[in-house]
């Protein structure tokens, strides 16, 4: 007879197959067909036989200049979309994590923008930047910062801060509630003794409240990079990569080459290489968290 726990092994096998092979169906499957694809010619405009081409697809990414410029446009959205996130976060967080009337409400109400569906955001932030009846402009007429209306979303200057500008409004509340239950374990027995050697509010967060905070800001870093390197529904409904391509992120350029040039297996190749990318940035974060680990066991 078996043992119990090979008979309990065998049990889970076969309660995690059915997992499994959802995991496959929707999972695996299309990313080996996209892998494929990435190495043949693939042309829906012209049906033929799909050539083996290798890499050349990847090369052929790599050659283009309008690959490069959608990744510097990509990585300039996530740095700086990033970047204000974490600044207006982190703010928010030690002012929530403060003692007050009405914190609980305030909490929940600074969830609303994360919560709302990201089309349903854009397009409110679409209506807002209307050159016509939009309410910024509205609003900066009548303060008088403008003098005529200004097509936010149609001028190649200001398309891209417009864009940053919906996104940062959407998930900063995110990152807002990742630094807070950072903030949580932080016991106020730390700051009461930070008082006490005569610490003034600004010292107390950066000599206390920030070295214990490190792990907190580095998850919160690697989720909105991430999240934001793949930006592709917030720009998609706003601009769809406009005007004169200031907006056009690599997914969207992606999904353009793929879907609407019908370059299929190039679009694959820009697609894994995404992913590989994506890979890159979580191996290089997950160090960066080791190393704040051993930092701090360290310390």
């Amino acid at each position: 007879m078996l043992s119990r726990e090979p008979r309990e092994g065998i049990l889970a096998l076969w309660l995690l197959l059915p997992a499994m092979l959802a995991i496959g169906a929707v999972a695996a499957f299309p990313l080996g067909q996209s892998l494929w694809m990435s190495l043949h010619r693939v042309e829906l405009a012209f049906p033929g036989p799909r050539t083996f081409v290798g890499v050349e697809n990847y090369l052929e990414a790599l050659r283009s200049s309008d690959f490069w410029k959608s990744v510097w446009i990509t990585v300039y959205f996530t740095v700086v979309s990033v970047a204000l996130e974490l600044a207006l976060g982190l703010t928010g967080a030690v002012l929530l994590n403060e003692e007050f009337r009405g914190r609980q409400l305030l909490r929940s109400l600074v969830l609303i923008p994360w919560a709302m569906l990201t089309l349903s955001t854009a397009l409110m932030w679409f209506w807002i930047y209307n050159p016509t009846y939009g309410i910024l402009n509205a609003l900066l007429l009548r303060i008088g910062v403008l003098e005529t209306p200004v097509v936010w979303l149609g001028d190649p200057v200001w398309a891209m801060p417009a864009v940053i500008l919906a996104d940062v409004w959407k998930t900063t509340p995110f990152m807002t509630l990742l630094l807070l239950a950072g903030l949580q374990p932080i016991p106020w027995t730390m700051y009461e003794a930070a008082a006490v050697d005569g610490a003034s509010r600004w010292q107390v967060f950066w000599y206390v409240v920030l070295p214990l905070l490190r792990p907190a800001l580095l998850v919160a870093v690697i989720l909105r990079s991430l999240q934001a390197f793949k930006v592709f529904d917030m720009i998609f409904v706003l601009t769809s990569g406009g005007p004169a391509d200031a907006t056009l992120v690599l997914a969207l350029y992606t999904y353009q080459q793929a879907f609407r040039y019908f370059h299929v297996g190039y679009g694959s190749a820009l697609a894994w290489i995404i992913t590989l990318a994506t890979l890159v940035m979580v191996i290089l974060y997950l160090r960066a968290l080791q190393a704040s680990a051993a930092v701090e066991e360290i310390a």
